[in-house]
């Protein structure tokens, strides 16, 4: 049993041999990796230098042209804001008006119809001016159509009629008035157009 055992140890020993040495490589390369990383770090050390401060006058005139940025910007966002206020309002003009434009064509009806009653007719009348004025007090204009060339961005052609008399693309009867508030369309003018 004693050679059996010295036999034993003998196997043992030789099986951790190489254990051992594969062990001790990969630490010499982390003593190598360490020392290379401190005389890295001491290098960056050697270069660094105090950084140079800005003199007064950069100083100054770096705040003055942030001044200048934060001002023109301010001055960008106010008439961007102004701007879309005065283009929100003339939205909302517009929508409103064309709302009330239905009433404005059943007046004229009520106009254009045969009535034996003369202070119906008159009261009719009286409102047809007043509306008519309010429109008027609001920017709003009517787009003149009856005799004038057919523009598509101001008319909506809806019927078309062979006349030797009339011009080319001549417009020979308004079926509903077209309105502007400026140079914006708020409803197309229905059109009867020649040739």
């Amino acid at each position: 049993m004693n050679e059996e055992e010295k036999v034993d140890k003998e196997e043992k020993t030789e099986a951790e041999q190489p254990a051992e040495e594969i062990k001790e490589e990969p630490a010499k390369p982390e003593k190598d990796e360490k020392d290379k990383k401190k005389s890295k770090k001491e290098k960056p050390e050697e270069k660094k230098e105090e950084p140079q401060k800005p003199t007064p006058e950069q100083e100054l005139a770096g705040a003055n042209d942030r001044y200048l940025r934060l001002m023109a910007e301010y001055d960008n966002f106010r008439k961007r804001s102004q701007k879309e206020k005065e283009s929100l309002y003339g939205d909302i003009k517009a929508n409103t008006v064309k709302e009330f434009l239905p009433v404005y064509d059943n007046l004229e009806r009520a106009l254009a119809a045969e009535t034996a009653d003369e202070a119906y007719r008159k009261g009719v009348e009286m409102i047809m001016t007043q509306f008519s004025k309010t429109l008027e007090k609001l920017g709003v204009t009517e787009i003149k159509s009856l005799g004038e060339k057919f523009d598509p961005n101001l008319h909506n052609a809806v019927m078309h009629v062979d006349d030797e008399e009339k011009g080319e693309n001549e417009i020979v009867e308004v079926f509903q008035k077209g309105f502007m508030l400026g140079d914006k369309v708020i409803r197309f003018a229905m059109v009867k157009v020649a040739n």
